[in-house]
């Protein structure tokens, strides 16, 4: 038979209490570390973060829903209107009681005596009244409303649709600007490790006698500025972190990490005349100002059916009781249609016509400037992405010769042969034309990105916002 170890046994169980909660602490910390860390997030999932919890989409969808509501309002004009009204009266005035008793159907020859009719008694009456009316025809003018309630309806969707577009820039620059910020910090990084190497060698050479002072205290004091270049950048991509929150429509302390790198990218461009014809044809604000030309047209059509003749039938039903509870009493009714024809008003209708007349001058007038406005946007879109497209380019090559410049400084400043005011000089150089690159670089997507706005073919589906 196997004999157990007793203290063994003990002494591991005073172990595995031991470790066992500074395990689990560790778990808890590693478990909450992990929480706090930014989230991935592509550029995709933004736009459509944003196009669901950003309250500038949802003040413009509250206009579409308004405009739905006056396309439902418009067409009620079409239907009979009912009204029920119950009254209770009482009085001594002649005329209302005569009349109440022979409305409760109540009137007998007794209240033909001069002192019942002169100065009657007191008398009370519950009346219960049913009334209805129609506009029958009113030279089109409801058929009309109705109309121009769909196209501010139209115009609603079409102002919603730009929102949208917009809001997708919004987020595309903000995007863009965490990934540059993130870029410019890790570029300050660089920078501060040159700054450190050169400063290292600077001390090497001072305390070695092959240099002066004042080269050493020159590389202080860049070291010292690179340091606080990345203080601020560091302070920079924590904020484009909060920005990029708040365009997505989210509080600013949400942090997200962007999933995508920055680096160069090719969309295929059409010409600019092929640009400006779509954005004719596809821009929403352009197709609001239609809508909003084929509102004032139906405003002057409107104005003119108010010389037309009109046409309304009504009708009532009324029952007057001696009490609340029915019964006592009597009912009638009352039916008829009217015709109604305006005859002279003085001149209002004629200069509400002119009026109107005037407006949709002015609404064609700005729907022809508006055109305008959009081709040159158009044009100056598209002459912005040329010039960023080319810029890379040549930021591209600038930071292959800066590098190399500052590879050959650095030799011939161990040599002997350079100053350290110039290879200060060549390390700044190498700084800027990264920094250059880095800017252009991502203007290059920004200005595509514009150049699907100006276009009016931006969305969540666009190839600037696909990975």
């Amino acid at each position: 038979m196997k004999r157990v170890n007793v203290n063994s046994r003990m002494g591991s169980i005073r172990l595995i209490r031991t470790v066992l909660p500074v395990a689990l602490i560790v778990c808890i910390g590693t478990v909450g570390l992990r929480a706090q860390q930014p989230n991935d997030l592509s550029l995709q999932q933004a736009v459509r973060i944003a196009l669901e919890k950003s309250p500038v989409r949802k003040a413009a969808l509250t206009d579409t829903k308004s405009a739905a509501a006056g396309v439902a309002a418009a067409r009620a004009g079409l239907f009979p209107n009912l009204a029920f009204s119950e009254t209770a009266t009482r009085g001594n005035d002649p005329v209302y009681v005569f009349g109440s008793r022979l409305r409760q159907q109540r009137f007998t020859t007794s209240d033909f005596a001069l002192n019942q009719l002169n100065t009657p008694a007191p008398f009370g009456n519950f009346s219960t009244r049913f009334a209805s009316s129609w506009n029958l025809f009113d030279s089109f003018a409801s058929w009309r409303r109705i109309e121009q309630a769909k196209s501010a309806q139209e115009a609603a969707s079409h102002q919603l649709e730009r929102s949208d577009q917009e809001l997708v820039m919004r987020v595309i620059d903000s995007y863009y600007g965490v990934l540059l910020a993130r870029k410019r910090m890790q570029v300050a990084e660089q920078a501060t490790q040159t700054a450190q190497s050169i400063l290292d060698r600077s001390k090497a050479r001072f305390e070695s006698g092959l240099s002066v002072e004042s080269d050493l205290l020159n590389a202080q004091v860049r070291m010292s500025a690179r340091q606080q270049e990345l203080i601020q950048a560091r302070n920079d991509f924590a904020f484009s972190q909060a920005q990029l929150a708040v365009a997505m429509g989210l509080p600013p302390e949400n942090s997200y990490e962007p999933a995508q790198a920055l680096s160069e990218r090719e969309w295929p461009v059409a010409s600019v005349t092929e640009l400006e014809q779509a954005a004719v044809e596809h821009r929403p604000d352009l197709k609001q100002i239609q809508s909003e030309e084929s509102i004032q047209k139906l405003s002057v059509a409107i104005a003119k059916s108010s010389f037309g003749p009109r046409m309304n039938a009504f009708a009532s039903w009324q029952a007057d009781n001696p009490t609340f509870v029915a019964g006592g009493g009597g009912n009638n009714w009352l039916g008829g249609i009217e015709l109604q024809v305006d005859l002279f008003t003085g001149g209002a209708k004629r200069a509400e016509l002119a009026r109107q007349k005037a407006l949709a001058e002015k609404i064609a007038a700005m729907k022809q400037s508006a055109t305008d406005g959009v081709r040159l946007e158009v044009r100056r879109a598209y002459y912005d992405d040329d010039a960023a497209r080319q810029q890379v380019a040549v930021a591209r090559a600038a930071v292959a010769q800066a590098q190399e410049s500052l590879r050959i400084s650095r030799n011939r400043y161990e040599a002997g042969l350079l100053t350290i005011t110039d290879l200060l000089s060549a390390e700044e150089a190498t700084l800027q034309t990264q920094l250059n690159y880095w800017n252009a670089v991502a203007r290059s997507q920004t200005s595509y990105a514009n150049l699907e706005l100006a276009s009016g073919t931006l969305s969540v589906d666009s190839p600037v916002v696909l990975p």
